[in-house]
Order: C-alpha cells, then structure tokens, then sequence
C-alpha cells in the first residue's frame, strides 16, 4: 500500500496515550460523566434487532475477537476468584463492574442495559452476576441491632433476666467477674422467678468454686433455698452433703446421707449403709425410725431366706396353695405384717416372722395390727381365726367380741372377702348403731338382722317397707307376716 509522505508523518507522530498532566483526574472524571450519558442514550435508540449491528465489547472495552481481546482472555483464565472479589468491594464504583473476572462469556451491551438476555450465547447483568457464588460476591447487609445484641451479649444483667424470663436464649458467659455474677443472681431472685433464678445458679455452680459460691449463698436465703432444691431434684448428693457441712446443717447432712439407701439395690449391701446411719446426728425420732428400718430389713433378710426354702421344698401346704407372688425384702412394715398373717399366723411368738413378735417389736397399734390380720385371714377364709381375733376373755373368764376399728368396718371388710351370710350377720348384729346397723344389714342382705331390729323398735311401717325387698314365699316373708298379725307385739305406728 503506498502512502504518502505527508501521511506516514503524521502516523509516526500521532499517538492515541497522552502523556501524564494535573488535569487528567478532571479529564476522567469528565469522561466518566459523557460515558453515563452516552449509554443512558442508548436505550433511545438501541432496539433488541440493533444487537447484531452493534460492536461486541468484553468487560475490558476491547473488541471481541481482537488480538489483544485473545490475550487477555487467555490471561483471566488464569487469574483467581480472590482477585474478583477484591475487586468486587468497590462495586460502588462504575469502573468496577467493567473488572469482574467472567473469562469465559461476552456480553452485547443492549442486553446488558435492557437487562434481556439475548437467545444465544449472550445473558443479562442478573444472569452473569448469579453464575457467581452468592457466598462470595453477595453483598453482606447489616444486622438489625436487636439481632446484633443478641449475638454481641452486651446485654445488661436486669435485661439478660428479663429475657431469660420470656423464655429467650441468652448466653451468661459475658458476666466474667464475681460482681456481674451476684449482680445476676439478685436481679433473679428480685424477679420471683424460680426457673430463672434456677438458671442462674446452674451457671454460677459451673463457674464458681464450691467455697465462693456457698459462702455467697449462705447471706442470700433465697437464691440457697432454690439450690437446695435443685440438687436433691438432680440427685447430686455429694454437693449437697458439702453443702450441708458447709452450713453447720447436721440434722439435714444426716438426713441427705441416709438417703442415698435407695440407690443401693443389694438387700445386705442396703442392711450394712443403713448401720452406718444409725450413730449420725438425727433427732430422737427420726433415730427411732433409722433403727427400725434397719431391724425390720434385717428381719426381711432372714424371713425371705427361710421362706424361699420352704417354697422350692414344696412341703409347706400354704406355701402350695398360695405361692409367693413377690419377695418381701425392702417391703414396708404394714406389708411385711400382712405376709406375716398371711403365712406365718400361727408360729410362736419367740420366731422373726411371727406376727405377735413384728407387733411387739416395732410397737405397732392394736387397731393397725386388727387390721392387718382381719385382712389377711378373711382373704385365706380362715373364719375361726377372724372370730378369734375379736373375742376376748374379762378376768372371771367370761368372753366377750371386741373390735378395736368398730364392727362396722369388720363387716365391710368380711363382705368383700366375700364371707357367709351367716357370718355377716353374727357380726352386723353387734354393731351398737342402730341406724348403721339396719343400713348395713339392708346394704348386705342381712334379711333377719333387718326383720329382728324392726320388731325390737316396734316398727312396723318399716317392716311393711322392707317386706316388699323379699322374695315372695320366701322364708324372711312368712316370718314378716307372722311378726305382722301377732297380737303380742304392741307396734308404734
């Protein structure tokens, strides 16, 4: 190609770089400005079929397919993600979405400022922008300040326990020193809230030592009193005794000591820890009873030894007839009396299962031991034995029936061990209420008990009543009839 002089000058001397003024800031900022209103003047005439009429530009502003667009490319290829995101913190900027690192796709600029994309291999400012990881280009919004105090912890300690007290989650680790942690603790128990009052402690007895946190409890009633409670809810026996030493608390350390028997399931385990309890600081009646639970398992020991002997021998006729349905060990002493009626009613009283010797012994009540044995016999149907139970001999040697619980409560219990007509009567008639009498007697079908009272109170409209709850033809009715029309008995009504 020929060119002229003039021409080839003029090429040598041009220059599309200036060189460095004072002025170029100005001058950019200027151009900055003419681009803004150059491209927001393309949306006037830039339709979606102009597309392929335009330039296609790549983000650096080099024509795609250009020799220098291929160099770069190549060159971003290999660039990392870190410098993207570097770049993309000064996204504020309009020269900063021109250095997003997207090597691999072009853009036409009327897609990228209509936002469409364009079918093919083109995609929109959205689309591009959701290619990259949310995680590393999304921008990062603020918290609001409430969310941001409760991740922070900067509450107060009033505001940490109002809000542990609607039930939110607050995080007590903040509160470092002794003072921000008694400040806690009375804003807790000011509140009347047991459960954050609860919590508090939980937290103070993890992250104070045993000496600091006794000795600040011991001037706070309150807040020592829900500890208290708390320990023996979880079982934490150990603290608790170191509590209560700590305290000068004898009577409640032994108290707390014997308790942990029932952690102990081995009955002669059990028998030996409860030996040791015996000498601790109890008052005089919670020894008696420390004592007797000792007698009365080491009795058990004993009686379920020998008994279970007995049973797998098979020569025992109760024992034949009623097998044990559980062992007596660790039983409490009403129980252990009523298996001893059960089984054992007529040893002497010189053995440890006898029931005179159980009675003797742990001194129980005469209405208790009543009780007891009436319940056990009526239920084996021994009735010799519930008749030799109540009656008793006066010193002329005259016998008399006596019942320590009343009759009344002797016939209800006959009556559900289903017992004869005929004994309920015998006893139904010694009851001295005559009102309870007849109830009783009309409540069980006791028909001569009912006949015999009225005719004694001369009742006769209540007999004429009662005549009519008997079968017709029946024995009880004749024997109405005949108390009806005899001349002999002079009737009130």
């Amino acid at each position: 190609m020929n060119r002229t002089k003039g021409d080839e000058e003029e090429y040598w001397n041009s220059s599309k770089f200036k060189a460095f003024t004072f002025d170029d800031e100005d001058d950019e900022l200027s151009q900055l400005k003419e681009s803004k209103r150059a491209v927001n003047s393309l949306r006037d005439f830039v339709d979606d079929d102009d597309d392929d009429d335009l330039e296609r530009v790549s983000w650096s502003g080099e024509p795609v397919g250009s020799i220098s667009w291929s160099i770069k490319e190549t060159a971003g290829n290999s660039s990392s993600s870190h410098e993207g995101r570097e770049q993309l913190k000064s996204r504020n900027s309009f020269s900063s979405y021109a250095q997003l690192p997207k090597p691999t796709s072009t853009y036409s600029l009327s897609s990228f400022f209509r936002g469409r994309t364009r079918p093919g291999s083109f995609q929109s400012l959205s689309d591009a922008l959701s290619d990259t990881p949310a995680k590393s280009y999304a921008p990062e919004l603020g918290r609001p300040k409430g969310e941001y105090r409760d991740y922070s912890n900067d509450w107060s300690p009033s505001d940490t326990v109002r809000r542990l007290r609607k039930g939110k989650v607050c995080s007590l680790e903040r509160f470092r020193s002794l003072q921000d942690k008694l400040q806690l603790l009375e804003e807790a128990v000011s509140m009347h809230d047991g459960n954050v009052i609860t919590a508090v402690l939980i937290f103070l007895k993890r992250t104070l030592s045993k000496e600091i946190l006794f000795r600040e409890l011991e001037v706070r009633q309150v807040a020592l009193r829900h500890l208290i409670h708390f320990l023996k809810e979880i079982g934490d026996q150990k603290l608790l005794l170191d509590l209560f030493r700590f305290l000068d608390r004898t009577e409640e350390l032994a108290l707390s000591h014997y308790r942990e028997h029932l952690n102990i399931q081995d009955p002669d385990k059990r028998k030996e820890f409860l030996k040791t309890c015996i000498g601790l600081p109890f008052s005089a009646e919670d020894s008696a009873h420390i004592q007797d639970h000792y007698t009365l398992l080491e009795r058990q020991i004993i009686i379920e030894a020998n008994d279970r002997h007995l049973e797998s021998a098979g020569q025992t006729e109760i024992f034949r007839k009623h097998p044990r349905k559980a062992s007596i060990l660790n039983m409490p002493l009403v129980t252990t009396l009523f298996y001893s009626c059960f089984y054992h009613y007529t040893e002497a009283e010189g053995t440890f299962s006898s029931p005179v010797n159980l009675k003797k012994t742990f001194k129980i009540p005469d209405k208790q031991y009543v009780l007891t044995a009436l319940a056990a016999r009526a239920k084996l149907r021994a009735w010799n034995d519930v008749d030799a139970l109540f009656t008793t001999k006066n010193w002329l040697g005259y016998t008399k029936k006596r019942a320590p619980i009343g009759f009344h409560r002797v016939v209800e219990i006959l009556h559900k061990n289903n017992a004869p007509v005929q004994i309920l009567q015998e006893y139904v008639n010694l009851v001295e209420d005559v009102d309870t009498k007849l109830n009783l007697a009309t409540k069980f079908k006791c028909h001569d008990v009912v006949i015999d009272t009225c005719r004694d109170l001369k009742d006769r409209q209540q007999l004429l009543a009662y005549r009519s709850k008997v079968d017709k033809g029946s024995a009880e009715e004749e024997k109405i009839d005949a108390l009806l029309s005899s001349s002999q008995i002079r009737w009130k009504n």
